[in-house]
C-alpha cells in the first residue's frame, strides 16, 4: 500500500498502479451493473448499456484513473512550489468530496489515503513556496531595475539631444530611442509614467525647435533667393558687354555680393548659380578671345615699333638739320599710325623717340631766329595741327565709346594723349618766337 501511495504522488502517469487487477477492485454483474469492491462491501457505480463487461469495467476504471491523476498532479504542483498553500488546501477538500462520491473502479481506500497525505506535503513545502515566491519577487525586482536602467538611459540621452542642431541625425536617433523604449519592459505605472513624460518632453522640445528652425530657414531662404535673383539678372545683362575692364570689375563685385547673400535652398541656389555662371563664363570667354586677338595685334605693333625706333635713333647725331627734321616727322607720321602696343614697352619707346625729338628741337632753336616769321608761322601751324588732331581723336574716341567699341576708343585716346605731349612742346617752342 505504501509503495503504491508513493508512486502515485510522484507521477501523474502512475494512477494505474493503484488499480492492479480490475477483478480485485471491480466486477460486472449479470445484469450489466458495474460494482467497485471495497473493504466495507461491493458498491454499484453504474452501468454501460450496449457494451461488453470488459468495456463497461474499463469505462469506470478510467474514471478512477482521472481522479488518481488529479491527486498526483496536485502533489506535484505543491512539491514544485508553484501552488499557493491556501489554494492547495481548497483543492484537497474538493478532491476529498470528489473521491468519496466517486463512481469509479480502483483502490479507493489507497487513493483516499494518498489524498490525506497531501496536507502534510503542503506544510512541508510551504517554505519552498515562500522561497520560490521570494525568488520570483527578487527576479521581478531585478528585471524592473534593469528595465528602469534601460529606460533611464534612453531618457537621459533624449534630454541631451534637446538643444541639438544636427536636425536630421537627431531626428533619426530619437526614432531609434522610441523603438528601444517600446521594446523595453513596462515598469511600475508611476515610475513608467514619470520617465515617459521626461522622454516625451525631450522629443517635443527638440521637435518644436526643429520646426521653428526650418520655418525661419524657409523665410531666410526666400530672402536669399530674391537677393540672388537680382544679382543674376544683372549678370545676364552684362554677359555680352564689350566694356572689358569695367564689366570685369562689376562681375567681381557681383561675386562678392553673391557670397555675402548667404546660402539659400539647395535646388534654388543651384539653379541661380548656373544662370550666374553661364553669364559670367560668356563674358569672360569673349573678353579672353578679344585679349588674345589684341595680344596678337600688339605683338605685331611691337615689332613695327622696334624696327622704327632704330630709324629714329639713326638720325643722331644730326648733321643736316632740315633733312633730319623732315625725316623725323615723316617717321612720326608712320609711328602714330601703328596701333596699340604694350603700355610699359610703349612708354620706353616714346622716351627714346622724345630724346631724338628734343635734339632736333634744340638745334632748331639754335638755328632759327626767334623773330623769323616763317618759323613762327610753321610753329603756329604745328600747334594748330596738333590741336586739331587731338580734337579729332577725342571725337573718334567718344564716337567709338558710344558705339561700344572699347578697343577702338582706347587707341584714339592714346593717340590724343601722345599729341598733347607734342603740343605742349610745340607750344613751348612757339613762345620763344619774338615777333
Amino acid at each position: 500500500m505504501e509503495n503504491a501511495t508513493t508512486h502515485i504522488l510522484s507521477s501523474t502517469g502512475a494512477a494505474a498502479a493503484l488499480i492492479g487487477d480490475p477483478a480485485k477492485f471491480g466486477r460486472v454483474g449479470e445484469d450489466g451493473t458495474v460494482y467497485v469492491i471495497t473493504p466495507t462491501g461491493d458498491r454499484a457505480v453504474g452501468s454501460y448499456p450496449g457494451k461488453s463487461a470488459e468495456e463497461a469495467l474499463a469505462y469506470f476504471v478510467k474514471k478512477f484513473e482521472m481522479a488518481a491523476s488529479e491527486v498526483a498532479l496536485l502533489a506535484a504542483r505543491i512539491r514544485s512550489g508553484a501552488m499557493v498553500p491556501s489554494d492547495a488546501q481548497v483543492a484537497v477538500n474538493k478532491l476529498r468530496t470528489q473521491i468519496s462520491e466517486l463512481n469509479g473502479v480502483g483502490d479507493l481506500v489507497n487513493l483516499a489515503e494518498s489524498l490525506e497525505k497531501i496536507p502534510t506535503l503542503i506544510t512541508e513545502h510551504e517554505g519552498a513556496y515562500k522561497e520560490r515566491k521570494e525568488a520570483q519577487k527578487a527576479g521581478r525586482a531585478a528585471r524592473q531595475n534593469e528595465a528602469a536602467s534601460v529606460k533611464e538611459k534612453i531618457v537621459a540621452e533624449a534630454e541631451t539631444l534637446i538643444d541639438s542642431v544636427a536636425w536630421k541625425i537627431t531626428t533619426e536617433r530619437l526614432k531609434v530611442l522610441l523603438e528601444e523604449w517600446k521594446k523595453a519592459p513596462r515598469l511600475d505605472k508611476k515610475i513608467d509614467t514619470a520617465l515617459w513624460k521626461r522622454f516625451s518632453s525631450s522629443r517635443n522640445k527638440f521637435d518644436k525647435r526643429r520646426r521653428t528652425h526650418f520655418a525661419n530657414l524657409d523665410s531666410e531662404q526666400k530672402k536669399v533667393a530674391a537677393t540672388k535673383e537680382v544679382i543674376v539678372k544683372e549678370a545676364e545683362s552684362l554677359a555680352n558687354s564689350k566694356e572689358w575692364l569695367n564689366t570685369a570689375k562689376r562681375f567681381k563685385s557681383l561675386m562678392d555680393q553673391w557670397k555675402a547673400a548667404g546660402r539659400g535652398k539647395k535646388s534654388n541656389d543651384t539653379a541661380l548659380w548656373n544662370r550666374f555662371k553661364t553669364s559670367q563664363d560668356t563674358f569672360f570667354a569673349a573678353k579672353n578671345a578679344d585679349m588674345a586677338k589684341r595680344k596678337g595685334s600688339m605683338s605685331e605693333n611691337l615689332a613695327k615699333r622696334e624696327m622704327m625706333i632704330v630709324e629714329f635713333e639713326a638720325l643722331l647725331p644730326i648733321s643736316d638739320f632740315k633733312s633730319a627734321k623732315k625725316k623725323f616727322y615723316d617717321l612720326m607720321g608712320e609711328w602714330q599710325k601703328i596701333g596699340m602696343t604694350d603700355r610699359k614697352k610703349r612708354s620706353a619707346f616714346d622716351a627714346r623717340v622724345k630724346k631724338v625729338e628734343d635734339e632736333i628741337n634744340e638745334l632748331e632753336r639754335n638755328q632759327q631766329r626767334k623773330s623769323d616769321p616763317s618759323a613762327k608761322a610753321q610753329a603756329n601751324k604745328v600747334v594748330q595741327g596738333l590741336a586739331e588732331a587731338i580734337e579729332n581723336y577725342e571725337k573718334q574716341a567718344a564716337k567709338a565709346e558710344a558705339a561700344g567699341q572699347t578697343a577702338k576708343a582706347m587707341v584714339a585716346r592714346e593717340a590724343a594723349a601722345a599729341r598733347r605731349d607734342w603740343l605742349e612742346q610745340a607750344q613751348k617752342g612757339l613762345t620763344e618766337f619774338t615777333g
